[in-house]
């Protein structure tokens, strides 16, 4: 896997989800200042709720252009087999004879692209399954936690 073509590819869906957010952000802006969103009475928040929405929005709208900051300026170094597995690392595992592949981020945790056929999934160091990959290495199993499940997971590829 090309880790620069992920990248870009990871970048792309960012900023798509960042012009979103902003057609959202501005919708919910318009209706928190239009005319009819005017309270009719103290228990009528639909205006007061819009306002809130619209900042939430404009709030993740932050947070995504942290990400591709992040993302972009993250070091693209090579991971050998014998590599712990650190950020920036492209990671295959394997569950019940199931294949999948992550990218080790700093953020942008659940974000998910196709390159080249693969879906690749970005994590981060505090979610379970990053937590247990860092510093672990190719051919190794992980055991990982999710919803009172362990589940194993060899580790297949890492670059």
């Amino acid at each position: 896997m090309n880790k620069a073509i992920l990248i870009q590819h990871i970048v792309e869906k960012l900023t798509v989800d960042i012009s979103l957010y902003l057609k959202a952000a501005s919708a919910a802006r318009a209706e928190a200042t239009h005319e009819q969103s005017k309270a009719e009475n103290k228990y009528d928040t639909r205006g007061l709720e819009a306002s809130y929405l619209a900042r939430g929005q404009a709030r993740q709208v932050g947070e995504l252009e942290a990400s591709i900051q992040q993302i972009r300026t993250m070091t693209q170094r090579p991971f050998s087999t014998e590599s712990p597995i650190d950020l920036g690392a492209y990671v295959e595992t394997e569950r019940r004879g199931i294949l999948s592949a992550y990218l080790l981020a700093p953020r942008a945790g659940g974000t998910e692209v196709t390159v080249e056929g693969q879906e690749v999934m970005v994590i981060t160091p505090q979610s379970p399954l990053g937590r247990q990959l860092i510093g672990h290495r190719q051919g190794d199993s992980v055991k990982i936690d999710l919803a009172g499940r362990s589940e194993t997971h060899r580790i297949h590829r890492v670059s």
